[in-house]
Parts: structure tokens; C-alpha cells; sequence
């Protein structure tokens, strides 16, 4: 069984130790995501919309985080609402990503990936009503 990996954040003080799990770094940049104007939703597993479904929301859905010797590199699956110009919300999403991090943890990113998996489009009421007739 392997060790849980914890991210030591600590600057050399004499009160203790530090660690960040990667699953924080996950919750922080899911939000940081979800906030941006122009994502839909975040795609997750099978077994978080399982969860969701029973009402326990999944702030970390659609963020893979993953530590190596170079740094923090993140992977963001998101669905887009359509309309939106992809490349300028993407960017909006490193930002946004990259500064909750910054603040939060005072970690700095190698990279943050975004994987545009869906595009939403909207649906009108008036085509929703007349389907329920």
C-alpha cells in the first residue's frame, strides 16, 4: 500500500511543519474553475456523479493534480457553455487558477492544462415546455 503524498510547504521555520494534500490543491482549483464565466461544468468520473446525484457536492470533480520533480502540474476537463470564445475563456481559467493557488497556498504552478471535453448549448424554455406537452 502506498503513502499518501503531501506537498511540505514549509520555510524553514522553527514552529513546525506544513503539508498540502493533493485534494486541497483539487478543491482550490475546482472552484477556481467553476467560478470562470463561460464553464459549464467540470466532467468528473462515473463515481462523482454518483455522489453528486446523492447530494454531496464534488468541489474537486474535473481537476487532476499531479506532483512531480519539476512542479505542480494541473489538468482541468471542462464543458464550455456555447457562445464563448474558448481561448480567451481558457486563459481566464489558468488566471483564476494560478492566482486562488497563489493565495491560498503560496504554491507556484508548472503548468495548468485545460481539456475542453463538451460544448453546452443552451436550451430555450419555450422548446422545454412544448416537449412536456
Amino acid at each position: 500500500m502506498t503513502e499518501k503524498q503531501l506537498l511540505n510547504v514549509t520555510d524553514g521555520s522553527t514552529l513546525g511543519n506544513v503539508e498540502i494534500a493533493p485534494e486541497v490543491i483539487e478543491v482550490i482549483a475546482g472552484i477556481a474553475v467553476s467560478e470562470v464565466a463561460g464553464v459549464a461544468s467540470m466532467r468528473g468520473n462515473f463515481a462523482s456523479g454518483v455522489v453528486e446525484r446523492l447530494g454531496k457536492k464534488n468541489h474537486g470533480k474535473g481537476v487532476k493534480v499531479e506532483l512531480t520533480e519539476e512542479g505542480i502540474l494541473i489538468d482541468a476537463f471542462v464543458v464550455m457553455e456555447y457562445g464563448i470564445s474558448i481561448p480567451d475563456t481558457a486563459k481566464k481559467i489558468q488566471d483564476n487558477t494560478r492566482q486562488a493557488l497563489k493565495n491560498m497556498t503560496a504554491l507556484e504552478i508548472k503548468e495548468i492544462n485545460v481539456h475542453i471535453v463538451g460544448v453546452q448549448m443552451e436550451v430555450r424554455e419555450e422548446e422545454f415546455e412544448s416537449e412536456e406537452l
